[in-house]
């Protein structure tokens, strides 16, 4: 029988297995997922406890056209309610507990500011309008501030955009247009989030858990503590993997490909290099860029043309890098201050900016518990911040050389809340820097991300948030699903395509609210 080997168990890698076993005709036993880390989920992570502290990386947002996405989770049944799909489970507890932001944009005073108006002036919207019309290739080795004057990064729409999506004014103008096109049905709602979706929980215990329970019970192997260090190809025109060198243990291993073999290659990775601080410590920059993931990438790219430049996103740290953290605390003060100050309860609040701030600071307080484990007795929230290498507005010095508390501290003091102190004092804060979190963003230009399935290759396909996908958008979990299923249709199934990317440009409904939207005042 054939085997696949997947390198990466991130959301690309688990999706790849699933859509393998359920299109591709392959048992799990006859699939075998490659991990560098100690811990499956890639990305989606979420891990800790009430003593320790909880941390998290990021949250991912959904939205209701995420197709591939749903569709690969409506086969996989909810640890909570097994009667019940991922799917089904996620729409439910929108349902439930959908957002609806009063306070999504707060001034430099910590008052809210109205922010259903977008702010542009009439030039604003014609180089937003410019923007999502320009053919894409003319948009090659663009920054987003070759497209806009310097008065649009200072609209309510610049505001809620970036820190939305985590954009930043030097990113590449072709990704800021495909975000553009892709959720223009957004735009409507975009001030009170309420477009947006969230699973349950985390999006470990809520994708990455029941989607690894539901592969290793098929048979599935994963293995830890693994790093793919080549993929050997054959000679010739045609790109065939003919075997794989890892290492684990200590130890240097080697297989060979039988025929029918498939390889499928998580190449780059958004949070390597990520390192956690503490209340009390400082993340230390880890810019080694020593990851597996980008350094098979680098073997692949110089072995042939074609498949991609992985120098465009790994060697540009300071245009790539934020700093996020998660607060742990048993002391309620904060979540209810929040509720009054915010005007909503904590899970129905959405994100709040301090558009203001020298680092661009940005929390949420989700729904509790975050975490399936969490007790009743333990609140979580979690922000970030654009620009972490600024000086605080009131800790002078930049986020990442903070520790915790003084991180916190900073956004106590955004919001003025005499009870500061006391919060202080009952959180635990951790801290998590990240050189590459937004390199897929960084400037490139066509070619610079292989295809999913190269020209060519016969057993051999990329997935993952740096491969390439006409159209959708990266820095989603959307993206990284329908890589998978792009490759697997690609080398097995071309009659069992992933769903088109959804075009809310085409609907005239949604043109004239997007257009409606862009004229508020």
């Amino acid at each position: 029988m054939a085997k696949a080997y997947l390198v990466g168990s991130g959301i690309a890698g688990l999706a790849a297995a699933a859509f393998l076993i359920r299109d591709g005709g392959f048992a799990g036993p006859d699939i075998v997922l490659l991990e560098e880390q100690d811990r499956e989920g890639g990305s989606l992570d979420a891990a800790g406890s009430p003593e320790t502290g909880y941390t998290m990386r990021g949250g991912r947002m959904f939205e209701v056209h995420f197709d591939c996405t749903y569709d690969l989770l409506s086969s996989i049944p909810s640890l909570d309610d097994p009667a019940k799909s991922v799917t089904e489970d996620t729409f439910a507890f929108h349902d439930d507990f959908a957002w609806d932001d009063h306070a999504r944009l707060v001034d430099a005073t910590g008052k809210v500011i109205a922010a259903h108006s977008m702010g542009f002036s009439e030039r604003d919207r014609l180089e937003l309008v410019k923007c999502v019309a320009t053919p894409e290739r003319q948009l090659d080795g663009k920054r987003i501030t070759d497209c806009f004057s310097p008065e649009f990064f200072t609209t309510n729409f610049w505001w809620m955009w970036c820190t939305t999506f985590a954009f930043e004014p030097w990113h590449s103008a072709i990704e800021f247009r495909r975000y553009l096109n892709r959720f223009v049905h957004l735009f409507k709602t975009f001030d009170s989030m309420s477009g947006i979706y969230r699973t349950r929980f985390n999006q470990f215990d809520s994708i990455v858990r029941p989607l690894l329970k539901w592969l290793t019970d098929q048979g599935v192997t994963l293995q830890l503590g693994t790093r793919v260090t080549d993929v050997r190809l054959a000679e010739g025109e045609a790109l065939t993997a003919t075997g794989l060198t890892w290492t684990r243990g200590g130890r240097s291993e080697e297989i060979a490909l039988a025929p029918g073999d498939l390889v499928m290659v998580t190449n780059g990775s958004m949070t390597a290099g990520s390192t956690l601080g503490s209340t009390d410590t400082v993340p230390a920059l880890d810019t080694s860029g020593a990851a597996g993931a980008w350094k098979l990438w680098e073997t692949l790219a110089a072995k042939r043309p074609g498949l991609g430049d992985p120098a465009v996103f790994d060697t540009s740290v300071a245009d790539s890098t934020w700093e996020s953290f998660t607060v742990t605390t048993k002391d309620p003060t904060f979540f209810k201050l929040m509720e009054e100050f915010s005007g909503s309860e904590a899970g129905k609040g959405g994100l709040i900016t301090f558009k203001d701030s020298n680092w661009l600071l940005t929390i949420v307080l989700n729904h509790q518990p975050h975490f399936r484990e969490q007790p009743e007795d333990t609140f979580v929230w979690w922000g970030y911040a654009l620009f972490p290498d600024k000086e605080g507005d009131f800790v002078k010095k930049p986020m990442d050389q903070c520790t915790g508390a003084e991180i916190l501290d900073e956004v106590l003091q955004h919001l003025r809340f005499e009870q500061g102190p006391q919060i202080l004092e009952n959180s635990i804060v951790i801290p998590a820097l990240m050189p590459y979190i937004t390199s897929q963003f960084l400037v490139r230009s066509h070619g610079d991300r292989p295809d999913v399935v190269p020209e060519g290759s016969t057993n051999l396909a990329f997935i993952g948030q740096y491969a390439e996908v006409p159209e959708d958008v990266v820095f989603t979990v959307e993206y990284s699903v329908r890589t998978a299923w792009t490759a697997v249709a690609g080398l097995l199934r071309p009659d069992k395509q992933p769903p088109p990317v959804y075009k809310g440009r085409h609907s005239p409904k949604v043109l004239v609210e997007a257009l409606e939207t862009l004229h508020r005042r």
